[in-house]
């Protein structure tokens, strides 16, 4: 038996056995049992508490590690490369070392515009239910390379940023995305927007937020993938 149902009939048999048992009782004692079991059966009923949707420390101290060693990552994978390595293409189709540290310069004020959406929004009461196990599958899809996707227009490379741009762009965007990680106090579980790619659709602010620096992760392993490419210039 459903424990709702279980819980009408023990009220039903409890109405019942007080007032054949105790048929002297007044109404006003009867009235108290019914609404004693009202009570137990309101509990039994109630819904499981909601998740809580502010970031933990451990998911703050989290994401401003990802950011801190995806920064240094990018740095060192760029750093010291020529002209000729920065503009060099291991295929027509793919991107050269240049091209692919414009992409992330361009993603990460992309996607951080996101989170700012995202937190901008009206709270999504189904956020829990809608992005569910998503946290987890950014985590580990994105780092490793899993999948491939093509880049939205808005990020696809074709400035031609200098080294020394790239590094510029980068750095100032970095300060607002850092400050915007280790002192926010929204909510931003329940805020929520639609990736534009059906395989994550609704991601909450910090899943976007975290998408910043494991994006970078993801294509300074791209970058390391150029270097090592056969015909990669020496200097």
């Amino acid at each position: 038996m459903h424990i709702r149902q279980f819980a009408i009939a023990g009220l039903v048999a409890l109405a019942s056995f007080e007032v054949k048992g105790h048929a002297a009782a007044t109404a006003t004692s009867i009235l108290i049992g019914i609404l004693q079991s009202l009570l137990c059966l309101a509990v039994l009923t109630l819904p499981l508490r909601a998740a809580d949707p502010h970031i933990s420390a451990e998911e703050r101290t989290q994401v401003l590690k990802w950011l801190d060693e995806s920064h240094q990552e990018f740095f060192a994978a760029i750093d010291g490369v020529s002209d000729a390595q920065w503009k060099w293409k291991p295929a027509p189709e793919r991107w050269s070392v240049g091209e692919t540290a414009e992409h992330i310069v361009l993603a990460e004020a992309l996607l951080f515009a996101s989170v700012r959406k995202a937190a901008a929004s009206p709270p999504n009461p189904a956020w829990e239910e809608q992005t569910k196990g998503k946290t987890e599958f950014i985590i580990r899809v994105m780092p490793s390379r899993q999948g491939k996707a093509v880049a939205p227009e808005p990020i696809v490379p074709h400035e031609g940023l200098t080294r020394a741009q790239v590094k510029e762009r980068f750095e100032k965007q970095r300060v607002d995305i850092v400050k915007f990680a280790g002192e926010t106090q929204v909510a931003l579980k329940e805020h929520t927007v639609v990736h534009p790619f059906p395989v994550f659709g609704t991601l909450n602010a910090y899943q976007w937020l975290i998408y910043v620096p494991l994006h970078t992760i993801r294509h300074d392993k791209q970058i390391a993938e150029v270097k090592s490419t056969p015909g990669y210039p020496a200097n």
